[in-house]
Formats: structure tokens, sequence, C-alpha cells
């Protein structure tokens, strides 16, 4: 059977990017694959629900029959990668849980492929939350995105340790553009001529890099 990843896009802060993150991820494994499964756990909006309604549904783990329902989903190796946009509110519920259980051990014996996509922050419970995840998540499946919007300079040096996965700022005319609820990134690549204009040139670098994320994944198998 293909691989199966679930990839968990994570911060304890709020307003990071990791909406924009998980949609343009949920779009690159649509175009790629045909099929994605999103899971919203969000408060607040805006949220993934509402930009891609067709491949989201909500998930929260606030009571133990919430938490059963998603992790039963995010088991499951059916060769359709899965995207979990995590609100910050439920950042230390969430990996309590999965320590817990032993989903990381699980996931392995199951052919599934966890993958945190730690957004980074500057501030001291970011950094606090990155530190408990290296103890807590392989090296090789904890990454960290250095969204250019966020972090304006260097990366905090313990978040530069490992794998990086840099997402450059838009300017706020085509952050605008692009934080319509009806705005599609994969349709604009196919109905934008001009690959050279840098909205096009931006989503294609995502896109890549979400890619070679992949490849990685898969020279990493057994």
């Amino acid at each position: 059977m293909s691989l199966t990843p679930v990839y968990i896009i994570c911060s304890p802060r709020p307003m990071v990017g990791k909406t924009l993150l998980a949609r343009l991820l949920s779009e690159f494994l649509l175009l790629k694959d045909g099929a994605v499964a999103a899971f919203d756990i969000n408060l607040k909006e805006p949220s993934l629900l509402e930009f891609l309604p067709d491949i989201t549904e909500t998930a929260d783990v606030i009571d133990t029959h919430g938490k059963m329902q998603l992790m039963d989903r995010l088991i499951a190796h059916d060769g359709v990668a899965k995207v979990v946009d995590l609100g910050f509110h439920a950042f230390d519920e969430f990996f309590k849980m999965i320590e817990q259980i032993g989903f990381l051990k699980e996931a392995a014996r199951r052919g599934v492929t966890p993958i945190i996509l730690f957004i980074a922050d500057t501030d001291r419970v970011s950094a606090r939350s990155f530190l408990a995840l290296q103890e807590q998540i392989p090296p090789e499946v904890l990454i960290t995105i250095d969204n250019e919007y966020v972090v304006r300079g260097e990366l905090p040096a313990a978040m530069d340790l490992g794998r990086t996965v840099r997402l450059s700022a838009l300017p706020s005319f085509l952050k605008t553009y692009v934080d319509r609820l009806a705005f599609s990134f994969t349709d604009y690549l196919r109905g934008e001529r001009d690959s050279s204009t840098e909205l096009h040139q931006w989503i294609r670098r995502n896109y890549t890099s979400f890619r070679e994320i992949e490849l990685d994944l898969i020279a990493q198998r057994p």
C-alpha cells in the first residue's frame, strides 16, 4: 500500500500562519494525489473548514470521544494523506494525548508516518514547547517552519538545528488576496499564464518544498 503521511501543523501561539500552511499543503496533496483528508481543530476563525469545506472536517481533543474519533482516522493506513490544522488552544492536550496512547509507535506499526510541522516563533512559550517536542518526537519527522511573516530574522538557535522549511512572506496586498475564502492556490497556478508573477513563484516554491518532504519520507522507509 502507498505511503500514508499524517501532517500535524502546530504552534502554541495564535496568528502564526497555521491555517495558511494547512491550506497550501492540503491543496498540494489534492493536486498530486486526488485525495486528502483534513482536520480542523480550531476555536476561532479563520478556520480550514471555511477555506476547504469539501475535504475538511472539524475535530476536537476536549473529551475522550472526540480524541478517539480523531485518532481512529489518523491511524488508518489507507493511502490517503491527512492534514491536521491544530489550533494553539489544543497544542498541549494533543501532544499529551498522543504520548499517552503511544500514537507514534502504533503509527509505525501500521505503516502510517506522522510529520510534525512546527511553526517557529521567538517567544518563550514557543521555545518551551519546541524543546518538549524534541524530547517526544523523533528528529527525522519534526520539521521547523520558518515563516518569514512571523520570524523576522534568524530562527532561535534550538529550532535551527534540525530540518527547516522556509515560508517566505507575501506582500500585504497579495496576502489579502490569498486570504479570501474563495481563493485556491492550485486554481491560480492553472489560470495564471504568467509564471513569473510573485504569487505564482511563491506557490510553486511551497509546493516544491512539500514534494521534497515527501521524497525524504519515502527514502526513510525500510
